[in-house]
């Protein structure tokens, strides 16, 4: 099949956009290397949008939340990602959470399955001179990492991106744990695992002192992302840390005691059959061996079996605000695009809202119409704005979706100030998709 636009990577920003495009009328070379004989050192299998990080896809909650905002607007514009997450949910409190295997599955069958998507198993190591989106992710091929590097000018900028373990829910002593969501939200969905103040003191040394993966030549001055950072490194930050980051126990009345425990370990569920359960915030760099010792410390997993270990790997992402133009062209050689991690936006969400908007911008130039940016008032638009230009190009480092990217509402009490982001955010997303009537083409 010849093809209008070729991307470049089936992960969830390259299936995203790839189906945003045909859904345009638009014929799509998608090229992923896995399944071709090349792979990554995260990925397990050769399915499209895989997610290897984690099952979330983080807060639901579009009134009082940025990413449930932009979980929102990506469901009013027909995202494949955000339909295949409702479709795949599992019990996650007020969060998203998807049986990640049944996702992966999902968005394969429909990608492979569109009339105007070829999906090619082929590595792609330097830049076409045709219209392409580059959607590589933070593990792009290291050959394809130089060209674009040779490209730009620029030394790629990298991060540590972490995994957490997963555990068999048969494993875990439920004599001892509970389920319950913080302050009883959304839910019993959450396994908790009490510590009090001697076990957490122990566990938090025992996390310090254990031993570490080394790391490669060309890791050891990478820094890692704040937002994945693994368990050890927090620990080392402080006795306290853990306890004001994931084994926070506010909110958490132990049934057992009816007090909050002094830290608890949380597990969200990572499957739709409820076997396998994920350790919130646990991503690590501890070698699989302590991971076991450490991990079975805790109180209710002495006996616990793993599904996966923890690992990490080196994610990286070019300089966006000083090389991608508004609609995340590479100004140096326009006729490639960029999406997903690979410009700097951080979480499978925002990875493939980025497809979403590359996409619908190749499918303007491509009718020779011009599609406006979203509203910087909107998450898609901050999302953007952040990555095009609103960050510093001398600091830039990978950034989630938040209200901080956007101008303040104005005047608003507390109380209400999240909710005055999200009514002035849907009024504005309103009125750009009633402007831009290329959006509902296809």
């Amino acid at each position: 099949m010849s093809f209008d636009l070729h991307i470049v990577g089936g992960g969830l920003a390259g299936s995203e956009a790839a189906w945003q495009l045909a859904e345009a009328g638009l014929r799509v070379r998608l090229s992923e290397m896995r399944g071709g004989g090349d792979t990554t050192p995260a990925h397990e299998s050769d399915r499209l949008a895989e997610m290897v990080c984690s099952n979330s896809f983080r807060s639901d909650d579009a009134e009082h939340n940025a990413v449930g905002l932009l979980h929102q607007e990506m469901r009013d514009l027909g995202s494949l990602i955000m339909r295949a997450a409702d479709k795949h949910r599992v019990p996650a409190g007020s969060a998203l959470a998807v049986d990640r295997e049944a996702f992966a599955s999902e968005v394969t069958s429909a990608v492979s399955g569109h009339p105007n998507i070829n999906v090619v198993r082929e590595r792609i190591d330097s830049l076409p001179d045709h219209p392409t989106i580059i959607a590589t992710g933070p593990l792009t091929g290291s050959v394809l990492a130089e060209a674009i590097a040779a490209e730009t000018g620029e030394g790629a900028l990298a991060f540590f991106d972490a995994i957490a373990p997963i555990i068999h829910r048969d494993s875990i002593d439920m004599d001892v744990a509970w389920m319950a969501a913080r302050w009883d939200k959304g839910g019993k969905d959450y396994i908790n695992c009490p510590l009090d103040k001697e076990q957490y003191q122990a566990f938090v040394a025992a996390l310090v002192d254990g031993e570490k993966m080394p790391f490669k030549d060309w890791e050891k001055d990478t820094p890692y992302f704040e937002g994945c950072m693994p368990i050890e490194v927090m620990a080392e930050r402080g006795p306290e840390t853990l306890r004001f980051g994931p084994m926070k126990p506010t909110g958490l009345d132990n049934p057992r005691t009816g007090r909050w425990p002094y830290a608890v370990v949380q597990l969200r569920q990572d499957n739709a059959l409820g076997t396998l359960w994920n350790m919130v915030g646990f991503q690590t760099k501890l070698k699989h061996g302590e991971q076991v010792r450490i991990f079975r410390t805790i109180r209710g997993l002495e006996n616990a079996e793993f599904a996966r270990l923890g690992g990490i790997h080196r994610n990286s992402f070019i300089n966006s605000p000083r090389l991608l133009d508004r609609e995340l062209r590479l100004k140096s050689k326009p006729n490639i695009r960029f999406a997903g991690q690979i410009t700097g936006c951080e979480g499978y969400v925002e990875s493939a809202a980025v497809g979403i908007m590359a996409a619908r911008f190749a499918a303007a130039e491509t009718r020779g119409e011009t599609l406006a940016t979203p509203p910087v008032e909107t998450a898609l638009g901050a999302l953007l704005g952040h990555i095009t230009g609103g960050a510093d190009a001398t600091t830039f480092q990978p950034m989630n979706v938040n209200f901080g990217l956007m101008p303040p509402p104005g005047r608003a009490r507390k109380a209400d100030r999240k909710k005055a982001y999200t009514d002035r955010a849907r009024t504005a997303f309103s009125t750009w998709l009633t402007q831009a009537p290329t959006l509902q083409d296809g």
